[in-house]
């Protein structure tokens, strides 16, 4: 499946536009990677915990979208858009969503 944040596809022409589609992802990072994020943000380092949850909720998010898109004849989606938000609780959980358009292009 072809995925782009533009509205064109290179050397190919939208046939048909079947929709919006979306994915969702929601993970919590658990107590101990909270304690050393915290930790290597006051000594000005990385959080590797964390970049592997936005990686995570960010795949499982494309994964959705992918599988939607794939579920009404879709061979490409067009104009992704990529958002991020921390919810829950001292935003103690990531939030990871995507959306855009289904497409069928040749």
């Amino acid at each position: 499946m072809i995925m782009t944040t533009s509205q064109n596809l290179d050397h190919k022409e939208v046939k048909k536009y079947l929709g919006i589609v979306t994915g969702e992802a929601i993970l919590g990072a658990n107590i101990f990677k909270d304690f050393f994020a915290g930790i290597r943000d006051i000594v000005g380092g990385r959080s590797g915990a964390y970049e592997k949850e936005l990686q995570s909720a960010r795949k499982l998010a494309f994964e959705e979208m992918e599988m939607k898109a794939d579920s009404v004849g879709a061979n490409a989606i067009i104009a992704i858009d990529i958002d991020y938000e921390t919810i829950g609780a001292n935003g103690s959980m990531l939030m990871v969503s995507v959306s855009g358009t289904a497409v069928l292009a040749e």
